[in-house]
Parts: structure tokens; sequence; C-alpha cells
């Protein structure tokens, strides 16, 4: 059949959730590069023959940890495998929380302990204070926004789960939050998917794509080289410091730091077994109708739900259009419709409205699991400097730990964490672990669906 698509081209929304037709004039690339291009380099690429520290990995870690180095009048080279900025840092929702939605408070205690827990959760609120002030006194145009979060309630039972949990976490970390009844619930979302529903007022959005090429600006104006197309091939000890191989040319330093997160590779086994990435994807729609639009998110937050495989959603910085992400949908190519058909079927659920609306892009990248599911930070045996394994919430965590390791690096005290004494346990299992990934999703899809 010939999908209907709008002037931008893409696919009409209900014909994606089908799988109907062909991908049409649907771009496969994120809608954050509309507005921050990767464009790949075209100078000769060459490599310093010594720096005082080389960072593996051009993301958002990477660029934090290289913009506190440079401003400690330390020399860097970034170095990233691919052209920078290709990684998730550009292909991510743009929310920004404070890492505080992986664990229920009464979870994490029971995990953790008391103490340890609020140790963690203050700790979160510090990493979203830390990238508002960075975006602040770099004066980084990425329309970053405290607008708040809204997550969905997907049973009533959840609701009452939320309004627990949102009176521990204020109890605990002291952390803003309210709760919206269903009949209430217009007021922040045009939907009738969910029982009510709470409010994290503090919670924040960017433009990633601009995010990330904003550090970048900052670190080239420093004096920091960021290379790309230099993937990174052995790491050895060299002296008093390290010999880095690479796809262009091998170069020494002093320190390493490992900034890789869901694409970290075997280049340090020790990271490697305690990583597994798991792949996330994305849809973008064609501008809608603003008398629509102003109904379905009325205030203009990030939006999530209780789903344990669950969907986030968010309106384009200042474009009314829906940016929908989940897991990667199963046995499909990143370039097939069917990728995506999930995601189609979840937006419509919440918003049925949309679905003669285009999808104009749809991506995919990868999400660094940790077997604990919180993020690590440190050394490893061998001296390598490191910090990943953000589960999902990297924005805040990954900008907030960049910074951390750097001052690790600079045994500056000010970078102790209450991350620093956590055990970062192996994956059982490792070389199985991803292929299990798509099974475990599965099971749990099931048992969302069945509420059980």
């Amino acid at each position: 059949m010939n999908e209907p698509i709008s002037s931008s081209g893409g696919i009409r929304a209900l014909d994606l959730a089908r799988a109907n037709g062909t991908a049409g004039s649907l771009k496969f690339q994120p809608y954050w590069w509309e507005a921050a291009p990767r464009a790949p380099e075209v100078r000769n690429q060459y490599l310093l023959s010594r720096a005082d520290v080389v960072i593996v990995g051009s993301g958002f870690t990477g660029l934090s940890a290289a913009l506190t180095l440079l401003k400690r009048g330390r020399s860097v080279v970034v170095l990233d495998a691919g052209v920078p900025g290709m990684g998730a840092s550009t292909r991510n929702g743009g929310q920004v929380g404070s890492g505080n939605q992986k664990f229920r408070v009464a979870k994490l205690i029971a995990l953790r302990g008391r103490r340890k827990a609020e140790e963690l959760l203050r700790e979160g609120t510090r990493m979203l204070d830390y990238i508002e002030h960075l975006v602040a006194s770099e004066n980084i145009d990425c329309a970053f926004s405290r607008c708040g979060r809204f997550r969905g309630a997907m049973q009533p039972e959840h609701y009452e789960g939320m309004a627990r949990d949102m009176e521990d976490l204020r109890a605990i970390a002291g952390v803003e939050s309210f709760m919206v009844p269903k009949s209430e619930q217009h007021t922040e979302i045009g939907s009738d998917a969910f029982f009510g529903g709470s409010v994290l007022p503090n919670d924040a959005s960017l433009h990633p794509g601009r995010y990330h090429a904003g550090l970048i600006e900052k670190i080239k104006a420093l004096g920091g080289e960021v290379i790309g197309n230099a993937a990174v091939l052995g790491i050895t000890h060299d002296y008093d410091g390290f010999k880095i191989r690479t796809a262009i040319d091998d170069l020494t330093c002093r320190e390493v730091i490992v900034a890789t997160n869901g694409y970290t590779g075997g280049i340090v086994p020790e990271l490697q077994r305690r990583i597994v990435p798991v792949g996330s994807a994305l849809i973008a729609t064609d501008e809608i109708p603003e008398a629509l639009f102003s109904t379905l998110m009325p205030k203009l937050r990030v939006y999530g739900n209780t789903n344990r495989v669950f969907y986030y959603y968010r309106a384009a910085p200042g474009e009314r259009r829906v940016i929908w992400g989940g897991r990667v949908g199963r046995l499909a190519s990143e370039t097939s419709p069917a990728a995506y058909r999930h995601l189609a079927r979840d937006m419509l659920h919440v918003f049925p409205a949309l679905r003669d609306t285009a999808v104009t892009h749809a991506w995919t990248g990868q999400i660094g699991y940790t077997y604990d599911e919180v993020p690590h930070i440190g050394r490893t045996a061998g001296g390598i400097h490191f910090a990943l394994g953000y589960c999902g919430t990297g924005v805040s965590r990954a900008t907030y730990f960049g910074h951390k390791i750097a001052l690790k690096l600079l045994q500056d005290p000010e970078g102790k964490t209450a991350f620093d004494d956590l055990d970062f346990p192996s994956f059982p299992f490792h070389p199985i672990a991803k292929r299990a990934v798509p099974v475990v999703e599965t099971w749990y899809r099931i048992r969302d669906a069945v509420n059980k």
C-alpha cells in the first residue's frame, strides 16, 4: 500500500504501528542531527605524540572530563572510534533527571542500607544541579529547561506505590514532588491511558545534539583535541604512563580515562565483562497542529510510565513534534520500519489522535547496563580511570561522572562521590548476557501486559 505522508515526509504513525508499507522517506537517523549535524571530519587527522591525558570516548562523560582537565591546565586528547557524537550522547531522548528513577527508595534501602541509599539519592540531585550549572556557566545553547517529569501509572496499584515512593524520596533526599490523580491528569497530559501519575518538577530536558556540539566547541577553544575515526586498538603501560595504539597513530600519556559506556569493547577486559550494551530506539513525528498539540502536552514536561519495559517521550524543543523512545524492536534491522512499530503502537496507545501524523525520523543507540543497575566510577587494577554504566539515565549522570573522574585523576578531594566504594560486579556468563537481553525484555513485556 502507499502510506500517507506529510509534506515533511515519513510514514503515517498508524501504518508504522501496523508495519504496513515501506519506509517511504523515513529518515533512519536522530532527529537531533537536523540542528547539530554529525559531519565527518575531512582534514588529514593526526595525533599529538604525547598528552597529559587521553580520554577514550567522545560522549558526555569524556567531554565533561576533558573540560574539567583543560581548565586545570592539563593537555587532553579525546579519541573516538567514529565521528565524534555518533554514539548515544546524540541519540538519547534529552531527558535530564537526577538518576533516582531506577529503584524505588524502599528497594534501594533494602539493597544498600538507609545511609548509603540517602547518600546515593542526594548525589543524584547534585548531578542534576551540576549539569544546569555547567550549561549556564559555559553558555551552551541547548534549550536546557527545568520542565519537570510526569510519570504515568499503568495500573491503580502503581499509583499508590508511586505515592509512597515520592513520600520516601522527599523524606530521605529532600526531592520535591507531587501526585496527580486520574481525575486531574488532563492538566498534565492529554491521555486517558494512565491511572494518575507523579510529577518531579525539578527534572529537566535539553537538546542533546546541541549540548554535545557546545561541549566540543568549549573544549577546542581551550586547546583540547577531539579526534574521530581513531579507534583505540590497545592500551599498554609505558614507563611512567601509557601507550595508546589507535587506527591513526600511537601516542603516549600520563593518564587514561575510558568513557565508552554502551560502546565499551575489549580494550580493557576488566570493564568489558562488567557492561552489557542494551539497544534503545526512538522515533520523531512531524509537526502537529497547535490545537491538538496543546492538549497532548500542556506543560511541555518529559514523560514516562511505570511498566517494566517502559517508554519515554517529550516534545522537541521549541517545536510541536513528539520524540518517543523505548527499547529496540526484536528481529528487525535498524533501517527497517518493523524495528520501530512497537514505539508507534505505544505512542498511539497514549495519544490515539496521532494516528494520521507522520513519523519522520527513527534511530537506535546503545545504553551501557551494569549488573547491579547503578553507574560506576573509579580506577582499574591496571591504573586506568573509568566512568560508565548509566543504565539509561546518562545525560546528567555522564556529565557529572565525567567531571568527577577528572577530579579524581587530579587527586582533588572534590572528586569524592557516594559511588566510590560500591563493588563493580561482572555479569555472570557475560558472553551470553547480550543475547539474553531480548528474551528477558520479552518476558517483562508479557508481565506488563498481564499485570503480574
